[in-house]
């Protein structure tokens, strides 16, 4: 008997009362066990609408921020996706969950490690890790139908944008650090790249050679 039942199924609705209406990003949500994705003491909050702390300083995000930027990519099942900040390995299972090709890459040895081993457990077969800079990207295993950022930078990295496909979308947090950010949605069609601003958020640091030192 899945215990947890009762909490996924109170935490999609409350993002849906938040106003997500992807039946393919609800899905997966209820699908992923969140509470493997976090530390054993915070089992009792893992499905509540709040973040929480994971290995390394960094944190998982909260259900519906990772249900907003799910449902911005608007991705169809088959399309490749490329991950910046593995982090707990969760964004990456709603992902594969969802259908998509995803190249995840971490900076961190131990959310490498951590989340690798769990998403193996988990079966989640499309999901391919690297340890890198992730500002870099993943260019041998591009170009991306889409791409997501789960850290916060000053602005939207050059090579992640070169590894875009045309048509793409990405999604990715920017501004200044701690909570002076928004989410930025990149297009690129017809060879021309557009950028428009969605919710304000709060993440963690994206660092590396095209994010914060």
């Amino acid at each position: 008997m899945d215990r947890f039942k009762i909490s996924r199924d109170r935490m999609v609705k409350t993002i849906t009362g938040q106003g997500i209406a992807d039946p393919a990003v609800l899905a997966a949500m209820r699908k992923v066990p969140r509470h493997l994705f976090v530390e054993d003491a915070l089992y009792s909050q893992a499905y509540e609408n709040i973040p929480l702390p994971i290995a390394c300083g960094q944190t998982i995000s909260q259900p519906y921020i990772v249900a907003l930027m799910s449902s911005l990519l608007r991705a169809s099942p088959g399309m490749s996706v490329l991950e910046i900040g593995t982090g707990s390995g969760y964004q990456a299972a709603v992902l594969c969950a969802m259908g998509l090709s995803v190249y995840s890459v971490e900076r961190l040895p131990d959310l490498y490690a951590s989340a690798g081993s769990l998403l193996v457990k988990l079966r989640c077969r499309s999901v391919r890790l690297k340890l890198a800079d992730g500002t870099e990207g993943w260019p041998e295993a591009g170009p991306y139908d889409r791409i997501i950022v789960t850290a916060g930078g000053p602005d939207v990295p050059a090579p992640l944008v070169e590894q875009l496909a045309d048509p793409g979308v990405m999604v990715i947090p920017v501004g200044g650090r701690g909570r002076n950010q928004h989410l930025a949605v990149v297009r690129k069609e017809g060879g021309g790249v557009s950028v428009e601003t969605d919710a304000p958020v709060a993440f963690v640091d994206l660092k590396g050679a095209h994010g914060w030192k």
